[in-house]
């Protein structure tokens, strides 16, 4: 039956309503592209020091800059109880989603004076504007670790710590599900090419005197065409236990420079090498017994290289790599006998003085500094004792210390009045015996100035008595010599609170009194 022309009318209006709601609907554009996110800004943490140490431990303290560098950041604080020494900076890359991250971490190392709890008090540092705070701590600070007996074999067998992985053949490799996806080269077609890389733990000296320093390194030797084979992997999480490995409870320890990301160029072996720098300090025995430094362990990033370069491919696949350096041992050797008259420093020091004038009266005040300079523990050094002289006063000393890796210079600054005329002998007055190891004798170190003091002698006149003197002396005269309790002032101010009381009390009774009349 054919459409009736009402039918027809209906089927158009129809049709135009479905195509006015459809159409819009249809021309909408779809939803917008998610925009691009900001780099995250830069993290910045406090890193704290340990609890607990022994008093030749080190105390650190550091932050840490996650994803940028610290542009401008406070001193660390002064701690009471322990002596600033230097910097640690440690830089490392990570990359997350094949976006590549720096952190920055940078440590002030302290060392304790004493043993005992060592409060530290609150403080603040700023970091690239951000205010770090702390609360401060207590840190206990106890005696010096007794030596602990050496393993059988200094070997990385022997060491639970350092075994090496069952199959050495088949190191470590990362290859993640996207390049298995998009059709990165699989692992057999890389070839692993031999580097000439290696660890070590050196030691300046095989042998030294109690308190003589000796210079001990951890460093990494690699040649210049196997830079592009290796990388540091995860060193900043790798040096802090390399750093407590190389500790000796038994000598004093003067930290060296910081860990180095750039290489010195040495020969080893008749060959080039680069040598990075990972740990060097000083140490000055403080007994007889040996200082031994175990075998460690550094792990590296180890490219493999692929057999047929491409074009547009990285020609490289990620792997590890573990080396280790054998321990070390240095012998330590008893200073002679004659050290038993006291404590004596060890180094190779001359003597450095000064003197304020080159003409000197009596009466007349001058200053004169002693001290020694050159290679060895500046921290042993001790103020030299004056002895009793007539006509001479001495005050002070005044210490200055000026201190370079393994030595420095260290004066004593006194303050003399000559009462007498005469050659002042200082080298009779004066000295200091340090032991040498370069002769291993003992030699006693002088001054070499004998200033001439000029004028009259001058008679010391003694000051007047308090009993001689006009206001004084009868009022010292008249005064109750009867002793009196310390707790005095203490119980006056009681009974005075007692009486206040009472007072208040008698008034408040009074008041209600008034009230009940009222």
């Amino acid at each position: 039956m054919a459409p009736t022309p009402m039918g027809r009318l209906f089927g158009i209006l129809a049709w135009l309503w479905w195509l006015g709601a459809a159409g819009p609907a249809a021309a909408q554009p779809g939803p917008p592209p998610p925009a691009a996110r900001p780099a995250p800004a830069a993290d910045v943490v406090l890193v704290p020091g340990p609890a607990t140490l022994p008093v030749t431990g080190t105390f650190t303290l550091g932050f840490r800059v996650r994803g940028g560098t610290p542009d401008k950041y406070s001193e660390f604080p002064e701690l009471e109880g322990f002596k600033k020494t230097t910097k640690v900076r440690i830089i490392t890359t990570r990359t997350v989603q094949g976006r590549r991250f720096t952190d920055v971490t940078i440590t002030q190392r302290y060392v304790p004076y004493g043993e005992g709890e060592i409060v530290i008090k609150p403080f603040q540092m700023t970091v690239n504007g951000v205010v770090l705070k702390s609360a401060g701590a207590t840190v206990r600070v106890g005696p010096a670790p007794t030596a602990s007996a050496p393993p059988a074999a200094a070997t990385p067998a022997t060491a639970p710590a350092l075994t090496k992985p069952a199959n050495p053949a088949a190191p470590l490799q990362a290859v993640g599900d996207l390049d298995k996806l998009f059709g990165k080269p699989k692992p057999a077609l890389y070839q692993d090419v031999p580097d000439h890389a290696f660890l070590a733990v050196v030691a300046e000296r095989p042998s030294v005197f109690v308190g003589e320093g000796v210079r001990v390194g951890l460093y990494f030797y690699l040649k210049p065409e196997d830079q592009a084979l290796l990388a540091f992997h995860d060193f900043n999480d790798q040096l802090p236990p390399l750093l407590h490995e190389l500790h000796q409870p038994t000598a004093w320890q003067e930290p060296g420079p910081d860990a180095s990301v750039t290489p010195d160029t040495v020969r080893h072996l008749g060959q080039r090498y680069l040598r990075f720098r990972l740990a060097e300090n000083v140490y000055y025995p403080l007994t007889a017994q040996p200082l031994r430094f175990p075998p460690l362990a550094l792990t590296m990033v180890k490219f493999k290289v692929l057999k047929k370069p491409e074009a547009g491919q990285d020609n490289r696949l990620a792997g590890y790599k573990t080396y280790y350096a054998p321990g070390v041992a240095v012998q330590v050797r008893p200073l002679p006998e004659a050290a038993q008259r006291g404590p004596v420093p060890v180094g190779s020091y001359k003597v450095k003085e000064a003197i304020s004038r080159t003409r000197f009266r009596v009466g007349e005040s001058f200053t004169y500094s002693f001290g020694v300079e050159g290679q060895g523990n500046l921290s042993a050094v001790l103020a030299p004792v004056w002895p009793a002289r007539p006509g001479l006063e001495v005050y002070g000393p005044e210490v200055r210390e000026e201190p370079v890796p393994g030595g420095g210079r260290k004066l004593f600054r006194y303050r003399l009045v000559a009462r007498r005329p005469g050659v002042l002998p200082l080298d009779s007055l004066l000295r200091i015996v340090v032991f040498n190891p370069a002769t291993a004798r003992y030699d006693t170190l002088r001054p070499e100035l004998r200033p001439q003091v000029r004028g009259a002698a001058q008679v010391a006149t003694s000051l007047p008595k308090p009993e001689d003197d006009p206001f004084y002396g009868p009022a010292l005269a008249s005064a109750d010599t009867t002793l009196q309790s310390v707790d005095v002032y203490r119980d006056v101010r009681r009974y005075a609170q007692w009486l206040l009381v009472a007072l208040a009390g008698v008034a408040a009774f009074g008041w209600w009194r008034a009230g009940r009349r009222a």
